[in-house]
């Protein structure tokens, strides 16, 4: 989990939830969202009680028998007088009577339109301003809704009704929630998120103009033609107590014909009614707010993101797959609960999580399982070698002790054996003692002593041991005089460290060449370095020089043998001393390997000592 949840990872989930928010803000987006919410309307909703409005339509008979669309201010008055009879109880007109006609008619129209209380005559936005009904038409009616239509641009369907709309600061309500209001006979009271109507509570809020989600019917708005009624007085009874919508029905005269989410054509006035009843039956899709949009895509990412971090292979992809799944239906869920969540955006932030973490996981962590692959191979190489070694050691310490067990051997041969099964013994055990320094080291578990030693005996000693290596080899060492400075930790793994650095340049150096040890102080920090002609390293090697276990390839075919553990001891000791290494190469011309050490205490005159160059031969 650790190595899964590095920083890498988590940009990359992050990155995948920004993206698929981002895009859950787009046209493509909202026009996906709009389609889920037509096709969760169609499957998910049900007939339910009989609605308590009618629709009174002036549908193609009509026109054809009250003379056609230039009557069609008398048919209004016929619809009217029809309803004074009828006694509905709320009558909303979505005719706009804006224009003056024959006096006679208008005059008929005034007086029918007084004759019906409670109702609602209609208006309508031009870029002038609003077109509303003749003042004496206003003055006999109950009030004025606009019937401007929410039709989505993008495909023309009609799912909101914007309750609120002003025009040169003139404020209208919509012709249904006027409606509404004068069916609950109570003031609109108002607050940003919401409108109060009589108890009923509209979750329409100011920022988007009160703008109302319409859940239409599925069993439709009964309609009744105005024809129908004239011809049979008798049908005017299933107007009483109703809320009777009076509209242009007939295709070739609706002027505001809408698609409604179940795929069909209504008019504008149907389109009011459907929003009555909304409004009457309480039964409101309320839209999550955008930080609880922002807080499902979240928890859906930080699920994906644990989910390939503590599982890999068909767990993993089993678990990703739930939470698709719980993706894609949470919006049904909120939906079937009356909340209107956006679909595209947590989908997409869940899909785009899934491949960026799979990716991750394929990609990064496969890469890490080969590198690990590959350690433990080097590792086991490693073991080998020492197993290899050991037997050396103990091949002498076994035939010298059986040789001392069946022969009798003077004090002289005895003493000699014995030296060398001692000798032996320390080699052995300095072997063990490396590789558990190693471990000891990678877990944090050695203990590191904090007291002062000299630099310059530091230097010293580990010359003065590394000199008979370097004589088999016919190396000259060279060193230039240590600064006097005294360091703080532990002398025994800081002088370990440094003479292996000196080995390491002896050991890859050709016969007859030359390696340097010098020191210098750089600000406050001394930097101990040792110079050699080897065989030197490229930039990539130089990455992994570090590294448990690693060997260059130009070590591996020098023939001289190693473990690749060495250097990687080295740089854990510098580094618990508050240190680091620095490290130049160039392949076949050599390498400098230097401990940049921060602890230290200048000499006791508090004077840095200049370097001096002195060449010693081994």
């Amino acid at each position: 989990m650790r190595r899964s949840l590095r920083p890498g990872y988590l940009a990359v989930i992050a990155g995948c939830f920004v993206a698929g928010t981002l895009l859950g803000w787009t046209a493509l987006a909202a026009q996906v969202d709009n389609y889920v919410y037509d096709q969760m309307f169609r499957f998910f909703e049900r007939p339910g009680p009989d609605p308590q409005s009618v629709v009174l339509g002036i549908d193609e008979a009509t026109l054809r028998e009250m003379g056609g669309t230039a009557h069609l201010r008398s048919m209004v008055s016929e619809a009217l007088e029809q309803l004074a009879i009828a006694k509905p109880r709320v009558v909303g007109v979505d005719v706009i009577l804006a224009d003056k006609t024959d006096e006679a008619v208008d005059a008929r129209l005034e007086a029918a339109i007084g004759t019906v209380p409670n109702l609602v005559l209609s208006c309508d936005i031009l870029p002038t301003g609003w077109e509303d009904p003749l003042p004496r038409f206003q003055s006999r009616a109950g009030a004025i809704g606009h019937v401007h239509p929410g039709v989505n641009r993008l495909d023309g369907v009609n799912r909101i009704l914007p309750l609120e709309m002003t025009m040169n600061g003139v404020r209208r309500w919509a012709l249904a929630l006027e409606a509404f209001r004068l069916w609950k006979g109570a003031p609109i009271l108002e607050s940003p998120d919401d409108l109060e109507i009589g108890g009923v509570t509209l979750p329409a809020p100011r920022a988007s103009q009160r703008a109302l989600r319409i859940r239409y019917l599925p069993q439709g708005i009964p309609i009744l033609s105005l024809s129908e009624l004239k011809k049979n007085p008798s049908q005017a009874e299933k107007l009483k107590g109703k809320a009777v919508f009076v509209g242009v029905t007939a295709l070739t005269a609706a002027r505001d014909r809408v698609v409604s989410p179940f795929g069909e054509y209504l008019p504008g006035v149907e389109v009011h009614a459907h929003a009555f009843e909304t409004m009457l039956r309480g039964q409101f899709l309320t839209p999550v707010s955008n930080l609880s949009q922002l807080g499902i895509g979240l928890m859906l990412a930080i699920a994906v993101g644990f989910v390939f971090a503590l599982r890999s292979g068909w767990q993993a992809w089993s678990l990703a797959a739930f939470l698709l799944v719980i993706a894609h239906t949470i919006p049904v869920v909120l939906f079937r609960n009356g909340v209107l969540s956006p679909y595209f955006a947590p989908v997409s932030a869940a899909w785009l999580t899934v491949v960026g973490a799979a990716s991750y996981q394929y990609f990064v962590v496969r890469r890490q399982l080969r590198q690990s692959e590959a350690d433990k191979s080097r590792y086991q190489e490693a073991i080998h070698f020492v197993a290899h070694e050991m037997r050396s050691p103990l091949t002498a310490i076994q035939g010298s002790s059986e040789m001392m067990s069946r022969y009798n051997m003077g004090d002289d041969k005895r003493k000699q054996m014995a030296q060398m099964i001692n000798a032996e013994s320390k080699r052995l055990a300095r072997m063990i003692q490396t590789f558990l320094d190693v471990e000891r080291l990678s877990e944090g578990e050695m203990e590191i002593k904090d007291e002062p030693f000299e630099a310059d005996a530091l230097v010293r000693t580990c010359f003065d041991r590394a000199r008979p290596l370097a004589d088999r080899k016919q190396i000259v060492l060279h060193y230039a005089e240590p600064v006097e400075a005294t360091l703080a930790g532990d002398r025994e793994l800081m002088e370990y460290a440094f003479y292996n650095l000196i080995t390491n340049a002896i050991k890859y150096s050709p016969v007859e060449t030359q390696v340097w040890i010098a020191s210098e102080r750089r600000g406050g920090d001394l930097r101990l370095s040792v110079r050699d002609q080897g065989i030197g390293m490229d930039a990539k090697e130089i990455r992994q020089i570090f590294t448990k276990f690693y060997r260059t390839k130009r070590a591996e075919q020098s023939g001289e043998a190693g473990t690749g553990i060495g250097l990687s001891i080295v740089d854990q000791i510098v580094r618990l001393h508050g240190g680091r290494m620095e490290v130049e190469s160039e392949p076949g011309v050599g390498s400098c390997f230097t401990m940049v050490l921060t602890r230290v205490t200048p000499n006791e005159s508090g004077q840095i000592q200049p370097s001096s160059i002195a060449n010693r031969q081994s």
